[in-house]
């Protein structure tokens, strides 16, 4: 392995104060990084990949309970299993929440709470009645949103007629159509799918009374109306679709057999189609694929029919089978963090012949994806490429793990992989097909941006688009800096100009897939650096500023996800190792290495870090839905930490992205 210390700039010595911190020394430095690439490869997989875990918060094991009694087939083991797992997150108020340190969540209370009254708790328990007094503090069932209580009304504990119609029909609107079922995020047409199917069968199970949630409503307000109220103003999108909402309702019972049955058809189709081979199960994510489970049986699969059998299969391969806290991961990320920890450990001094890094890179190389998919429908590219967060998921490809896997070939060729080439440039017309007409790059989709969309009377789990984001969009710039892409063509400065629009008055940038506003400028302050803008100028000079105004006393940054509905927490929170390191790569990106704040964020990183070479993070800082979902990467507290590192010492080495990486012929 090269040695990651072997061309540091020796470092002046200075007398430690308290408003300077001893800087920190080669070796302080080569020792940290060593530790940190030493923890990553215990961790790689036979074959070559990493996947670390995905935590979230409890509903998934709440979820669960709910469906396994809905299913009628209740596995008791796994039942008391999560229970225990939802008991161990109940919080001091009886709540629970959606990322740590949070407060208590409507939904993943009222959750959890049916879960354990299903699991056979007694509503007179202590943490029962913990449990309730705070639902109701926050405002009872009334106050979930359209998914959960879609939930509770599979177990008819929510009247089906105050729920939003989803109408199956949509499945046959055509692309031209201003609206269609690929006029949404593909997460939401993965969900609201087998949504539609099971909106027509309305398959509710009947419980014992002594199931029944009759204490979570508000007094008096159990045999309420709950339809959903009207804007003041009269011409709104609000007020358009709920007077939709009310005429299909109306034209339910009297429904077009025929278009119905078609409908059904290929609303069946198009999610069979999706579960089936080339995909862990429906969009290969948690609520998609519990969704279809629940479709499934409403259209009468039976238990042993080969189809629900797979979809079940792959649900549970979502299972971790830890026998002190079993959990439910929303997804899996081999993709990702394969690529990530390639781009750290070559960054930070393995050389690219490494074994390690060469399986790793041929595992990414076999995981491209071939097939035109979903995204076809808005982008009319004519070649496939691309990858996928998951292992297994042809249908979605996105640009997020498209970029970051381009960003570790460039580092890692595969030696075995002759066609590297022409795969890497593949790739790369597709990345750049993306582009939307802002000027910048959503995840899954182009131009899924209409937010008329969002005031849909399903679409209250803030999800309904996929929007245009300054991460995505300076991860791509980055990627296009390293490959040497001429910077003055039109795309990168429609690219740039994005990013300057999209820039907050206090010189942040908001971060869509991290939390939050750290994520954001850091990403966006390392894609200039990389495609060559002068990072002296004002604009870019007021990010780094914003970043190190964040800084916390102990050298750290952190960033609470309370930041996306509060923008006075913005940069605001607990320090965390995923979040400095993002904050040292920002500010190392605008030079000038010395800057106190860069040495006190590097002090944190070496006073924190563990004998097994990675760091605690107990806090949230990926991000699912902003709002409603969030992720905690495990594999952040550990990679991102050593890119940090590994980017000081290059940098400080006079070793920028253009002389350490090289180039490939014909990008």
């Amino acid at each position: 392995m090269a040695n990651p210390s072997a061309n540091i700039i020796a470092l002046p010595r200075v007398r430690p104060q308290e408003s300077a911190p001893r800087l920190t020394t080669n070796d302080e430095l080569a020792e940290a990084i060593a530790l940190a690439q030493q923890n990553l490869l215990r961790q790689q997989k036979p074959d070559g990949h990493w996947v670390g875990e995905l935590m979230v918060d409890s509903t998934l094991c709440s979820d669960y309970v709910l469906f396994m009694h809905w299913l009628g087939e209740v596995d008791e083991t796994l039942q008391r299993r999560c229970v225990k797992h939802i008991l161990k997150r109940q919080l001091p108020d009886g709540g629970w929440n959606i990322y740590y340190g949070g407060p208590s969540e409507i939904n993943a209370c009222v959750k959890a709470y049916f879960a354990l009254k299903l699991a056979g708790h007694s509503p007179d328990a202590p943490f029962m009645q913990e449990a309730r007094a705070n639902i109701m503090r926050l405002g009872g069932i009334p106050r979930m949103n359209t998914y959960s209580k879609l939930y509770l009304a599979l177990l008819g504990q929510f009247p089906w007629k105050y729920l939003p119609v989803i109408p199956v029909e949509m499945v046959l609107l055509p692309n031209w159509c201003f609206f269609n079922i690929y006029k949404m995020s593909s997460w939401s047409r993965a969900m609201l799918i087998p949504l539609a199917i099971i909106n027509h069968f309305k398959p509710t199970r009947d419980l014992l009374e002594s199931k029944h949630l009759h204490e979570l409503y508000p007094v008096g307000t159990e045999d309420n109306d709950f339809t959903l109220r009207r804007d003041q103003r009269s011409l709104t999108w609000r007020n358009f679709f709920l007077r939709a909402d009310r005429a299909l309702k109306w034209l339910e019972p009297v429904h077009v057999r025929a278009l119905r049955q078609r409908a059904l058809e290929e609303a069946e189709r198009w999610m069979v189609e999706r579960i089936g081979e080339g995909s862990d199960g429906l969009a290969a994510v948690f609520p998609a694929m519990l969704n279809s489970l629940v479709a499934l049986r409403a259209l009468d699969y039976p238990k042993e029919h080969p189809l629900y059998r797979k979809a079940l299969r792959d649900f549970e391969g979502l299972f971790v089978d830890d026998p002190e806290d079993f959990r439910i991961q929303p997804c899996l990320s081999p993709v990702w963090d394969t690529a990530i920890n390639i781009i750290a450990l070559a960054e930070s001094g393995f050389p690219a012949q490494h074994p390690a890094l060469q399986k790793a890179a041929q595992w990414l190389v076999d995981r491209e994806v071939r097939v035109r998919c979903d995204w076809t429908a808005n982008n009319s590219h004519s070649e496939a490429s691309g990858w996928a967060f998951e292992y297994n998921n042809v249908f979605y490809p996105d640009t997020d793990d498209t970029a970051m896997v381009l960003m570790a070939l460039r580092l890692v060729r595969p030696n075995e992989q002759p066609e590297l080439a022409a795969l890497f440039k593949r790739a790369l017309d597709w990345q750049l097909s993306f582009q939307c007409a802002d000027g910048g790059w959503a995840a899954f989709d182009k131009d899924v941006t209409r937010h008329w969309l969002e005031d849909m009377p399903f679409a209250d789990h803030n999800a309904i688009l996929d929007p245009t984001c300054s991460d995505l969009t300076a991860r791509t710039l980055e990627l296009l800096g390293y490959i040497g892409f001429n910077p003055g063509r039109p795309l990168v400065r429609k690219a740039i100009r994005y990013l300057r629009e999209t820039q907050e008055d206090d010189g942040s940038w908001y971060g869509r897939w991290g939390v939050n506003y750290i994520y954001g400028t850091w990403q966006v302050l390392r894609g200039l650096c990389a495609i060559g803008e002068d990072m002296t100028e004002d604009w870019i000079l007021r990010g780094r500023d914003w970043l190190e105004s964040c800084q916390n006393d102990d050298g750290g940054w952190g960033e609470t996800c309370a930041s996306y509905e509060n923008p006075d927490l913005k940069g605001k929170g607990s320090s965390t190792a995923s979040q400095t390191a993002w904050a040292i790569m920002g500010i190392c990106a605008c030079g000038d290495l010395d800057r106190l704040s860069v040495q006190r964020g590097l002090r944190y990183l070496l006073a924190t870090q563990r004998e097994d070479g990675a760091w605690d993070e107990p806090e949230i800082t990926g991000t699912g839905f902003p709002r409603v979902f969030y992720l905690k990467y495990d594999m952040y507290r550990q990679n991102f930490p050593l890119l940090a590192l590994a980017t000081y010492v290059n940098y400080r080495s006079g070793i920028g992205h253009y002389q350490s990486f090289y180039r490939w012929a014909g990008t």
